[in-house]
């Protein structure tokens, strides 16, 4: 018993950890643990030290039997599970129990005079009782997390079925029927894999499931306009195609989750990811500055060939027939330039191994500074050849001509004004394309290469299901599910295009070296009344179709106003002004109310949706002040804010009203951001008129009192009085708490 107080463990202390979760929850047992082990080895024991050492045996120990009662009831809910589970428990049980007898010192005399066998005495005893409790912990939260699996597996399987009845139905009476089952399966799709992305550590497969999610988000109104107008209008082949590519977009994505989530090796996943000019500079310059340390560890060769396969991927920018011929000889320049500059340090390789150098020689040394600086140059100019260009469509694109023709033309039924402006929406297609394409060269990470693809492969499917669109309109100009249809993709073209523009501005942060940090969220199962991690489980209100539409188009309607919000504050010469800072809050606060009807952000219950539009009236922003009609926007939004709510009809009509009335502030902010800006550098040209500043300084000083002064100094300027959207984690449906 001494020298094996537990047994030996048949599980495997390396399971790969793969959820945050289950790290989390592991991190204190490491803890308490380690303290056990690295505890120091001192001939004299305190009693102070005796009894600390008891203390966390017991603590482990206790905590240990509250885990495991919670893993057993999850395997009696879960029999497939049972035997596992329940061998894993026992095997932590005994482990605790191993832990709590060693570490029982409390009464113990420091030089073991009674022969008791304890940590002091047995070291190696209390090592395997860790590596046993560890692993069998371990082994118990990586069983509980296939439960999550196996839970969002059977959504998945719901959805399926029911996408393949919508399929098939004649009639609208059963295609209402089904859709609003398909709806409440697709919330809880949609919470469950919400929960999943966000718990993730791999941050590639995270971008996956952002990207497979957002088109099934998109899809979901696209399915619905579709399959109505295919209803009404059953002869149309171009209603017909409309309709058949929503429904294998749907059924992609669908398996692109079960994929992500199972580790399943599909076609689809064996596809290597393109190659980006990215990782080709970060690999080079790799292999050049580990000569530094190994001047043998490859050939002058390899070292060409890496840089020639490097440059060969630059031909995406030469190639194209929208790169500039003055941006085309710069970066052909520069190609050059890092040829030349790698035969200089091949030619001083060279020399250092004919002298059987055994570190980098000083003419290497600057050889191989040179190489990494012009690969750097050329690096810095493809980012701001590829940023340059997509900014550039952006400007242009949100404009939407094309698409305000298209539907023109639909309305009118002129078939040849619709042929001619999808030749000009192919085109605009076709550039955003290869824009993303050339993003994805400079992304400067995996996951936002994920989603340049993702925007790629947006961009090229809801081109032409936008023609098709248009082309139904047109043969049916009276239609008004087919004027809704073309609606709801030109819709979500825009909403790509913003959704491009945030990625424009990821790209840039991890250029510049700004990262956002990223708050993590737990997703173990909830099975029954039992919780791995305590955590309180949300009641869920299940919205019909019409509500769930109404909430989506509402809050594509705020994540555009917010957007434009941004573009305005931009205009501005002092970031750091007031209105500015107080408009980029109020934009903030819009976005995440967008998120909020996505699924998605830091709101995760309709509480906190509440919450976050409260406004205190000391922190009322200054553009409030500006004008009436946005006192009383902010007083509807605060008192709505503040009114209790009970029942499902209730909860609906109080978040309709919070993000209607946001979207009728960022409206009027919107109007108000270019007067201000206008008055503003008016007043600035005015004061420099009157003097030098510090003039300007003295007269106001002399006419200003310090208190008011003061207070103006004073002001809480934290946006509207919005509370702190950090506090709340990321959600998935519109949820009330219990």
């Amino acid at each position: 018993m001494a020298s094996s107080p537990c047994g030996n463990s048949n599980f495997d202390s390396g399971l790969e950890i793969k959820t945050r979760s289950v790290e989390q929850t592991l991190i204190p047992l490491v803890s308490q643990i380690t303290t056990l082990i690295n505890h120091k080895d001192k001939p004299k024991k305190s009693e102070r030290t005796l009894a600390a050492i008891h203390r966390v045996g017991q603590a482990v120990s206790v905590a240990v039997g509250r885990f495991v009662a919670v893993g057993e009831a999850i395997a009696t809910e879960n029999h497939e599970l049972k035997n596992e589970m329940g061998q894993a428990c026992f095997e932590a049980r005994r482990a605790g129990d191993a832990i709590a007898q060693l570490t029982d010192v409390g009464s113990a005399l420091p030089t073991q005079s009674d022969g008791r066998i304890t940590v002091f005495s047995d070291r190696t005893g209390m090592v395997k009782a860790a590596r046993l409790l560890l692993s069998s912990v371990t082994k118990v939260l990586v069983l509980a997390d296939r439960i999550v699996i196996k839970q969002i597996i059977t959504s998945r399987n719901k959805v399926l079925v029911t996408l393949d009845h919508l399929e098939r139905v004649s009639t609208f009476q059963e295609f209402v029927q089904i859709f609003s089952q398909f709806g409440n399966e697709m919330v809880e799709f949609a919470h469950l894999t919400g929960d999943r992305q966000n718990d993730l550590k791999d941050e590639k497969k995270k971008a996956r499931m952002a990207a497979a999610r957002a088109v099934l988000e998109k899809c979901t109104m696209m399915l619905l306009t579709a399959s109505k107008t295919c209803l009404r209008h059953p002869d149309c082949e171009s209603a017909r195609i409309n309709k058949d590519a929503v429904f294998h977009r749907m059924r992609c994505a669908l398996e692109q989750v079960i994929e992500i989530v199972t580790e399943a090796r599909s076609c689809g996943e064996n596809k290597i990811l393109p190659a980006s000019i990215y990782d080709g500079i970060k690999d080079f310059k790799s292999s050049v500055e580990c000569l530094r340390e190994n001047l043998y560890s490859l050939s002058p060769q390899s070292l060409s060939n890496q840089l020639e396969a490097l440059v060969e991927r630059t031909e995406d920018f030469t190639d194209s027939a929208y790169t500039s011929h003055e941006q085309r000889q710069a970066i052909l320049g520069m190609c050059q330039l890092a040829r030349q500059d790698t035969q200089q340090l091949v030619h001083a390789w060279v020399e250092a191994q004919s002298i059987h150098a055994k570190e980098a020689t000083e003419d290497m040394e600057v050889a191989i500074l040179k190489t990494c600086q012009s690969v750097n140059d050329l690096r810095r100019e493809l980012h701001k050849v590829a940023v340059g260009r997509a900014s550039d469509l952006l400007k242009v694109h949100g404009e939407t001509l094309p698409l305000r023709a298209l539907k023109a033309a639909g309305a009118e039924g002129n078939l040849e004004a619709v042929a001619e402006y999808s030749r000009t929406l192919t085109e605009q297609k076709e550039q955003l394309v290869e824009t993303c394409r050339l993003l994805c060269h400079v992304s400067g990470s995996e996951p936002l290469e994920i989603t340049c693809i993702h925007a790629e492969e947006t961009f090229h499917v809801i081109g032409p299901q936008i023609i098709s669109a248009a082309q139904t309109l047109a043969l049916h100009p009276s239609s008004k599910i087919a004027k809704e249809n073309l609606e709801v993709f030109c819709e979500a073209w825009e909403s790509q295009l913003c959704d491009m523009a945030l990625l424009l501005r990821e790209i840039n942060d991890v250029f510049e070296g700004r990262r956002g940090d990223k708050r993590p969220y737990l997703s173990l199962p909830r099975p029954g009344k039992h919780s791995l991690t305590n955590l309180k489980t949300a009641k869920a209100v299940k919205l019909d179709a019409e509500e769930q539409t109404s909430i989506a188009k509402l809050g594509l309607e705020l994540r555009l106003l917010s957007s434009d919000v941004d573009t305005e504050v931009e205009k501005w010469e002092e970031q750091e002004h007031d209105i500015v800072r107080q408009s980029q809050s109020l934009a903030s606060m819009a976005y995440n109310m967008h998120l909020f009807t996505r699924g998605e952000g830091l709101l995760k219950t309709t509480l906190d949706l509440f919450h976050q539009a409260e406004l205190v009236d000391e922190e009322k922003s200054l553009v409030v002040t500006e004008m009436e009609k946005l006192v009383a926007l902010c007083q509807q939004l605060q008192m709505g804010a503040k009114t209790p709510i009970q029942g499902k009809t209730a909860t609906f009509q109080k978040v309709d009203s919070s993000i209607q009335t946001t979207k009728g502030i960022l409206t009027v902010v919107l109007s108000l951001l270019p007067f201000c800006n206008k008055l503003n550098r008016k007043y600035k040209s005015e004061r420099s008129s009157l003097g030098s500043p510090q003039d300007w300084r003295e007269r106001q000083d002399a006419s200003t009192p310090v208190k008011e002064e003061g207070a103006l100094n004073s002001k809480n300027s934290n946006g509207f009085g919005v509370k702190s959207l950090e506090q709340h984690m990321a959600g998935l449906n519109l949820l009330e708490s219990k």
